[in-house]
């Protein structure tokens, strides 16, 4: 199953790219941080490989990651922030989530709601679903799309940077390259699913003991 879903976002991620060149980049890694899981690790890898091939250079694809980040994050940030705690209060049981968990990240973003953006950029994962929480928190929206930049354009540059190290094995199913890549996807998406398993999990046992909440 995890076969499949890999080889069709490959795909699609590779005919984005090609037809679209650096606006391909700027939509597929906004569509990643619009709280779609759209893998990031998919996206720059094939970018940089392309570098690699002499259509791209890397500054510009790294640069073009990053602003997709932010034009994604813009979507994500004002449904949160118009829509977030009405929608959450309203039909948040339904996604296990509550009054209380909304106060309690609203006081985290108040209290760390800079520094957690930055380093949730560089996180897998985490870097696609930041800006929801940061629009209903209302976190400055300047400072958030200035560390949202900082942070995502590293990440951009270390997975583009691999594929064009990668380079002519890129093709090659016997290269230890390759190997390695593959697994990395096939790991990102394992701990998707665990993620969303243990905040299920988590909610769940919360509800058994407090009720009300």
């Amino acid at each position: 199953m995890i076969e499949k879903i890999l080889g069709l976002l490959v795909h699609f991620v590779t005919g984005v790219i090609d037809s679209g060149g650096y606006a391909g980049i700027v939509a597929l890694m906004g569509i990643e941080s619009a709280c779609i899981p759209l893998p990031s690790e998919i996206i720059m890898p094939f970018a940089g490989y392309l570098v690699y091939k002499g259509s791209f250079t890397l500054l510009w694809v790294a640069t073009a990651g990053a602003v997709g980040c932010n034009l994604g994050s813009v979507v994500a940030y004002w449904i949160g922030a118009k829509g977030g705690r009405p929608l959450v209060e309203r039909y948040g049981r339904w996604v296990l989530m509550s009054s209380h968990d909304l106060d309690r990240m609203e006081r985290y973003f108040a209290k760390y709601g800079s520094i957690t953006v930055l380093l949730g950029r560089l996180l897998p994962i985490v870097r696609t679903f930041i800006a929801f929480p940061a629009g209903i928190a209302r976190m400055p929206q300047l400072r958030f799309h200035i560390y949202t930049f900082v942070g995502s354009w590293p990440w951009c540059f270390a997975l583009a940077y691999a594929g064009l190290k990668l380079g002519e094995k890129w093709n090659d199913p016997n290269s230890p390259f390759h190997e390695l890549f593959h697994r990395f996807h096939t790991l990102v998406v394992v701990l998707l699913l665990a993620a969303i398993a243990w905040f299920v999990w988590s909610h769940l046992q919360r509800r058994k003991q407090s009720p009300g909440a």
